[in-house]
């Protein structure tokens, strides 16, 4: 399952990093709590979307640029996890078709 609010966190933390600031620099921006900034980097919290513009505004970003990276992690990911249902069935698809079959006769030369 893909889950919004971690992307959300790996796009902000990049950007925070990519900057050079620190959560303490973003804290004071954006008027939020060093650790309530940490858990939504970490995927650990939802960011209401007050709080997203208050983190875009400290962190001189537009909220449609974040919004756009994370649609295409989200992307990204989905279609990972597309890639491994359809290997899943392919496998399984497979197994079936061996079980159907019954054991192989291997002959031997003797």
């Amino acid at each position: 399952m893909v889950l919004f609010r971690r992307l959300l966190g790996d796009v902000l933390r990049a950007e925070r990093m990519s900057r050079g600031m620190t959560l303490r620099e973003v804290s004071k921006e954006a008027r939020v709590s060093l650790g309530y900034i940490s858990e939504i980097e970490r995927g650990q919290k939802e960011a209401s979307s007050e709080l997203l513009a208050s983190l875009c505004g400290a962190l001189d970003l537009p909220l449609s640029e974040v919004l756009r990276e994370v649609s295409d992690a989200v992307a990204l990911e989905e279609a990972a996890l597309a890639l491994q249902v359809s290997s899943i069935d392919v496998s399984s698809i497979e197994a079936a078709g061996a079980a159907a079959r019954g054991p192989e006769v291997v002959a031997s030369a003797a």
